[in-house]
């Protein structure tokens, strides 16, 4: 067990599986094969994020924020939920996009600049991901108000992280949360970096302790460990489900990356602290898990491999491969309805790239429609 006798954990970081009474009950079926696939799933998911970079730093994308070590948090949460369950996430939650089944290329298109919006949300039950810092808590707590005006036992999840804890949104999120009852999860990644502030900055307790001033009950869990995050957002769901109302779930994990790919991390924070984060690694201790069990043979891990270099390249080929948005899409899809004042602006802007003698996409069908 953790030496924090708050924390939730499972497996610890050296690989052994540890006996938690009230939390093992959640993941009794996780057997042997299925311990394998979370394995893939951290392993591809990784891969992913080490494209994307290499992608971006070859500026084949504009932007993008790697998961790095955090893909526990997201693989354990994101395998734990039901197909109707609706995901409002933020930009970082690339692992739960991925276990929500969202196609590769769509995972890029926003970093790319080809489109506003990576997919369509409905066909995955999952929002496209949220830039502003933490207003997809009120758009989480807001879907589900309307779960339970439909009588229905599906929930609303929504991914931030230490951050956003202070920002007003995650706030009033809460309250509304708490005073309806709302079917609604609040999971914080708390990857102890809000870009360049550490956590203990902005919060002088734990994280996990705001959500009790809210009403609201609360789980700490170790989010470098699949099984634990698997386990504490499954008693958060099924809570959800049976009326009882939000959870908030506080998942410690590390940044060992860059907030984004335009920031450089070594200039505030100790490269010693990075090496403490890299002893707790997600895959290292599943791996050395299944390597106690017997279980990571050639075969396995050839077969994870093979996998993940085929997710690698068929991100890098859907990317590259994008086509570019003509000059007058960016007038598409803005509102449901004819607008005159964009319909002028749509108006002026064709005249003024025709006025370069070169009229191609001066014009479009659809326009503002």
């Amino acid at each position: 067990m953790s030496t924090d006798r708050n924390l939730i954990q499972l497996i610890t970081p050296a690989g052994e599986r540890i006996s938690h009474p009230e939390f093992d009950p959640w993941v009794k079926d996780i057997g042997d094969e299925q311990l394998c696939s979370l394995y893939e799933d951290l392993t591809v998911i990784r891969r992913i994020d080490v494209e994307a970079t290499a992608l971006q730093r070859q500026g084949e994308l504009g932007l993008w924020p790697p998961l790095l070590g955090q893909e526990a948090a997201q693989v354990g949460s994101g395998r734990a939920l039901r197909e109707d369950d609706f995901v409002f996430s933020s930009y970082r939650e690339n692992g739960v996009a991925y276990c929500r089944g969202v196609d590769l290329t769509d995972i890029t298109r926003v970093w790319r600049g080809t489109a506003s919006s990576g997919w369509d949300p409905y066909t995955v039950n999952m929002a496209t991901p949220q830039i502003i810092i933490g207003a997809q808590t009120l758009h989480a707590t807001g879907y589900a108000m309307g779960i339970q005006n439909d009588g229905a036992d599906s929930v609303a999840v929504t991914y931030f992280g230490d951050g956003a804890t202070s920002e007003g949104d995650v706030n009033e999120a809460m309250v509304f949360a708490a005073s309806f009852q709302a079917p609604v999860v609040f999971f914080c990644s708390n990857n102890h970096w809000a870009i360049s502030e550490p956590v203990r900055l902005q919060s002088h307790i734990q994280i996990a302790d705001r959500a009790t001033g809210f009403g609201i009950p609360s789980l700490r869990v170790d989010g470098n460990d699949v099984l634990a995050v698997m386990a504490a957002t499954r008693v958060a769901l099924d809570r959800a489900r049976r009326g009882g109302g939000p959870t908030f779930i506080e998942a410690v994990t590390y940044r060992m990356g860059p907030h984004t790919t335009a920031d450089d991390p070594t200039r505030y924070r100790d490269a010693n602290e990075l090496e403490d984060w890299a002893a707790k690694d997600p895959i290292q201790r599943v791996k050395a898990l299944l390597e106690r069990k017997g279980l990571l043979t050639d075969q396995v891990q050839q077969h994870v491999h093979d996998k993940a270099e085929a997710v690698a390249r068929e991100i890098r080929s859907g990317c590259i491969g994008m086509p570019d948005p003509e000059p007058m899409d960016i007038f598409k899809h803005v509102y449901s309805a004819p607008n005159s004042w964009l319909d002028r602006q749509q108006d002026h802007y064709a005249r003024y790239l025709a006025s370069f003698g070169d009229p191609a996409g001066a014009t479009s069908e659809e326009g503002a429609r």
